[in-house]
This record gives structure tokens, sequence and C-alpha cells, in this order.
């Protein structure tokens, strides 16, 4: 198995740039959390701490596919460079309105620079990998590899971000985060050897078109499975508030992480010959079908092993969703298009977290998991809608 990996990152640069890309992307999962954190414990209000959390989710969410175009057309390196100054004078200048007491907008305003600036890191190593990698099965390694990083970012992040606001000071957490947020995509950007190539749009020659056939079914899937990651995370705290035991509901959410990291290991060690679009419609269907047992639930210790499973299914889905994305878009525009992944999964946990909150107040935690379960289907009938293979003008 280690071979398969081996052969991956002996290619020069490799390494260097997906450790960096672990790095820079530690934000992306402790922004939001430690706004929160730090507007709630000053402000003592839970509402103006959403909404300045929303104004930076927006901000994010609008920019990041006019960013993925951009490292396109320009390259990566100005894109990078400029995030990062733009993301360290917008965290900075957040940190300070809201430690000095600065009434709205500039909290929200500051927020939403932020998450302006915060660049596609994930979309951008992606798109390295693509770059330096001839073989699609070696792409699909270290696209496994992105996978797994992603779960190890969205477990430690939130933990470090807890962990420096509360036990020190509530602005600890942010200040982290920017320090983060603005290193890491300078030393990305340095990294000029495996930069993808920029593609300038040239006077008089036609953009090169999207594989839009492609492109919308899988980020409604993608959207779908941002819609499941936001629900299962307050149908579980719910479910083990119902138990008595919500401290424990973080054990649950950390089995489906650890599921998902070491299929994502398998996944990339394995040479695979089933087609990436029925691997796609496979893994969304034993997604829908891993959460479907969860609603009938009653104990939390059964709720575990059960979330491990089901996290079986997760990165391999994503692997293949985002194989398959790379083998039809042009190289022309390749980053943009990772882009709408990213974004719909991003758009998606706001929604199903909202939905899965009104259920679990309504009906309790394990009714909650039903949107889940909804998520699920979504994603299945979006993955029957992905032509295999659509071409492309490179």
């Amino acid at each position: 198995m280690l071979s398969t990996y081996r052969r991956v990152f002996a290619h020069r640069g490799a390494l260097a740039f997906s450790l960096t890309g672990l790095v820079a992307r530690l934000p992306i999962s402790m922004m939001t959390l430690g706004i929160v954190l730090l507007v709630s414990t000053l402000s003592g209000s839970y509402a103006v701490a959403g909404t300045v959390s929303a104004a930076y989710i927006l901000g994010n969410a609008v920019f990041a596919i006019p960013h993925g175009r951009l490292a396109d057309r320009f390259g990566q390196r100005p894109v990078l460079l400029v995030d990062a100054v733009v993301f360290a004078v917008g965290a900075g200048m957040l940190v300070h309105s809201v430690t000095a007491g600065w009434s709205a907008p500039w909290p929200h305003l500051w927020a939403a620079v932020t998450g302006v600036a915060m660049p596609q890191v994930g979309s951008m190593v992606r798109a390295r990998w693509a770059h330096l990698l001839e073989d699609a099965g070696d792409r699909q390694t270290a696209f496994s590899v992105e996978a797994v990083v992603d779960e190890a970012v969205f477990v430690a992040g939130p933990t470090l971000v807890t962990f420096l606001s509360t036990l020190s000071a509530p602005q600890a957490g942010l200040l982290t985060a920017l320090a983060v947020g603005t290193v890491g995509p300078v030393l990305l950007a340095v990294q000029g050897r495996t930069e993808p190539p920029a593609h300038p749009r040239r006077a008089g020659r036609a953009v090169t078109p999207m594989p839009w056939r492609s492109l919308v079914p899988l980020t409604l899937g993608a959207t779908s499975l941002g819609v499941l990651f936001g629900a299962v995370e307050v149908a579980t705290v719910a479910f083990a508030g119902d138990a008595g035991h919500k401290a424990l509901s973080g054990v649950a959410l950390a089995a489906l992480s650890l599921g998902s990291l070491l299929a994502g290991v398998l996944t990339g060690a394995r040479a695979w010959r089933s087609p990436l679009v029925t691997r796609f419609r496979a893994g969304t269907a034993l997604i829908a079908a891993g959460f479907v047992v969860l609603p009938f639930l009653s104990s939390l210790w059964t709720l575990t092993p059960l979330m491990f499973l089901a996290g079986f299914a997760v990165a391999p889905t994503l692997i293949a969703c985002i194989s398959l994305l790379e083998e039809v878009a042009p190289r022309a525009r390749l980053t943009e298009a990772m882009a709408f992944l990213q974004t719909g999964i991003s758009a998606g946990v706001a929604p199903g977290a909202w939905y899965a909150g009104v259920v679990a107040d309504r009906a309790g935690g394990a009714m909650a998991f039903w949107v889940c379960v909804g998520a699920g289907v979504l994603a299945a009938l979006a993955a029957l809608a992905t032509p295999a293979r659509v071409p492309f003008a490179a």
C-alpha cells in the first residue's frame, strides 16, 4: 500500500506543497467557530455572533469561484499573495473591531472582507497535483491524500481554536487563524516549481467552455453532501443531548471522520478499474443507505460504531467526485471548476445544520438524521444525472 503513496510523493516538490496546503487550509475550519467564540464571549450574544459569522461565510461563498477563475488566468502566485495580505488586514481588523466594541456593521464588514480573501487552497493544491501527475491512477491517489488532509483539517482546526479561545484569551483562536492563513498561502505561493501554468485570456480567442453537463450535477451532488455534513453535526449533538450525554457527541462525530479518513487512505492505495462515475453513484447510494438506520436508534453506544461505518463511504465518494471533475474539466479552467465543488459543499452546510436543528427541536435528535438521509438521496440522484465523460477543449 505504501508504494502507491511513495510513487506519488517521489515527484519533486509534491510533499512540500501538500504539507503547505494542509497548514494553509486550517483557517477554513477555524474562522467560523473562532468568530462565534470571540463575539459571543465579548458581546454575550450568540445572535450577534451568528450574524458576524454569516457575513464571513457569505463573503467566502460569493468569491470562491472568482478566486479559482483568477488563479487559472493569472497563476496561483499573485492570487495567493494578494489574498494573504487582504486576509491579514481583514482578520486583524475583525479582531480589533470586536475587542474594541465597535458597533455594527464594522465587525460584519471586516468579517466579509476576511471571507472574500480566503484563498481556495484545496482547489489550488488539487490543480497542482493534476498538473504534476500524468497517470490517472496517480492523480486519484493524490486526491485521496487531499481528502485525508481535509478530514484532518476539520478535526484539528475546531479543536485548536476552541482550546486557544477558551483556555487563553477569546481572540487567541482567531489570531492563530490569522497567522496561519497569512503564512500558509505565502509559503504555497513561493513554490513556483509545481504551480500550474497561467492561462491568460487573449483578445479574439474564444473562452474555453466549461463542461456544464457534468459540472452542474457534480456541484448539486457536492451541495447535497454539504447539507448532510451540516445536518449530521447538529443531529448528533441533539441525539446525544436527548440521551443525557451531550459531551460525548464529539466521540460519535470523530468516529464518522475516522471512518472517512481510513477509507480515503485505502482508496488511494488501490488501483481501481471501475469507472469514476460508477464509483460516484455507488458512493452516494452507500451514504444514503448508511444513514437510513440512524433515525431508528436510541443508544449513543450504537450510534458511534454505525457512524464509523457510515464514514467509510464519505471520502471515497468525494474522491470519485473530484477525480471525475478533473477528468472532464479543461486545464485552463480546472481551479475554477474545482471551486464549484468546494463552494457547493460549503453552501450546503449552513442550511443542513439549520434544518436539522428545526427537526431536532420539534421531533428530537434521532429524527434529525432524516435530513441526512434526504441529503444522501439527493446526492445519489445528482450522481445518476452525471454523465460518465464529456469531451472538452483543452
